[in-house]
């Protein structure tokens, strides 16, 4: 009996700089930045200002007013990729029994707009220790708990399988999909609808990455302030968004002619055991995810086509990959392009890894590398082909992605080409 693999037939996004897919691909192929001053809120006190916002309007992207009301900004974000993605990969949710469908949806901070917001009205700004019970916000517990995005998520679907939740910090969009992708290799699901979704851009979330000075304070510059791996960099950019990607069984899919932008081929998770927020120099802990991914996938290190890396634009997360990219490719890890769409889109934490993977399998059926913005100055310390401001033309049949998280989590993952038949042989 052949083994079951899954492949991606549907694509979602909300990214900053477009609403859908189409758009967030033309902004990364011009080499566009949507990183601007925070309009949200008043941020003029906060050391870094700056983030990389979605302009989305949930009326006018197709959700109903009781939607509204209840679904947290993540929430909303998540549900109308989700939407996207079926419509793209042209199934008919009615033709796959309930059951057979799944969810794996991955955030990192979750609800917190609608917390923070919630808990400001019901304690007089943070003053009171007991709050208001007499004007509470119906649905509060949805916000509380991480399950109700993976309901909304479900909810939308039609989907009566399996469900995940998946919070890895900035790796639960990678986590996310990979979780997807087992629930099909083992029999668990037909149809998973896989992504991941933060709307982080509050002032608890800012505040927080503020104290540790994580992010970027070149407030009079916000278009050029996410520069991975120049030696300008000074942190990341804080984003938002969601991804969604529909997964399906191989065979199924081809059996209905349908459209496959890649199969998911191999992935692994690590943790480096080390620091919540520290990273080891030598990318041991990743550079064996990478390794791992790629025997799952059954490829050389040769065959890698594009490495996307998690190009955050902090000078010890470069310099960690760096290292992982060189212990785990050799020297093959010269010759492959590089890039960080962090650098146009922001850091939406745990929304970027599906954001990215949408990027890599766009890549995979353009042939086209998007370009690492703002890279003027490249570190000298690194050394890799970081593919500098300008998309660039290059036959790409497997791209690995991969991500690292607070809290010392790493994760690898490989797609290929529908078909590909490079191998490790």
């Amino acid at each position: 009996m052949s083994p079951r693999r899954a492949v991606v037939t549907g694509i979602g996004v909300i990214a900053p700089g477009g609403i859908g897919t189409k758009a967030f691909w033309q902004l990364l192929t011009e080499g566009s930045t949507a990183t601007r001053a925070i309009s949200h809120f008043d941020a003029s006190e906060y050391r870094s200002r700056i983030a990389a916002e979605c302009d989305f309007d949930a009326a006018a992207s197709g959700l109903a007013p009781d939607e509204i009301h209840r679904m947290d900004r993540c929430s909303q974000f998540a549900v109308v990729a989700a939407r996207e993605a079926l419509d793209d990969s042209g199934i008919e949710t009615g033709d796959v029994a309930p059951h057979r469908i799944g969810v794996s949806v991955g955030s990192a901070v979750g609800s917190t707009i609608t917390l923070e917001q919630q808990y400001v009205q019901v304690s007089g700004g943070g003053s009171q220790w007991v709050v208001n019970t007499d004007d509470p916000y119906p649905h509060l517990y949805r916000a509380l708990v991480p399950s109700a995005l993976g309901a909304e998520v479900a909810w939308a679907a039609g989907a009566q399988g399996p469900v995940r939740v998946v919070s890895t910090g900035c790796t639960s969009g990678l986590d996310s999909v990979a979780q997807g992708a087992q629930f099909i290799e083992d029999g668990s699901a037909d149809l998973v609808v896989a992504g991941a979704t933060d709307a982080p851009i509050s002032p608890i979330t800012v505040a927080c990455f503020d104290a540790i000075k994580a992010t970027s304070p070149n407030n009079d510059d916000p278009k050029r302030a996410s520069r991975p791996f120049d030696r300008d960099r000074d942190g990341f950019v804080l984003g938002e968004g969601a991804a969604v990607l529909i997964l399906e069984e191989a065979e199924a899919a081809r059996r209905r002619d349908a459209r496959i932008y890649c199969e998911v081929a191999g992935y692994a998770q690590r943790s480096n055991a080390f620091h919540m927020t520290g990273l080891r120099p030598d990318g041991v802990e990743l550079a064996e995810a990478v390794r791992v991914a790629l025997s799952r996938a059954q490829l050389a290190p040769e065959a890698i086509d594009y490495i996307n890396a998690h190009g955050s634009g902090t000078r010890q997360n470069d310099r960690h990959e760096t290292a992982a990219f060189k212990a785990s490719l050799g020297e093959h890890a010269y010759r492959v392009p590089v890039s960080s769409i962090k650098s146009m889109v922001g850091h939406s934490l745990g929304a970027i890894g599906a954001l990215e993977l949408a990027a890599c399998a766009l890549a995979i059926e353009m042939d086209t590398v998007p370009p690492t913005a703002n890279l003027h100055h490249p570190d000298p310390e690194l050394g890799l082909d970081y593919v500098p401001l300008t998309a660039r033309e290059h036959e790409t049949n497997a791209v690995l992605s991969v991500g690292s998280g607070f809290g010392g989590f790493q994760t690898a993952m490989v797609l290929t080409a529908p078909g590909s038949a490079v191998s490790d042989d």
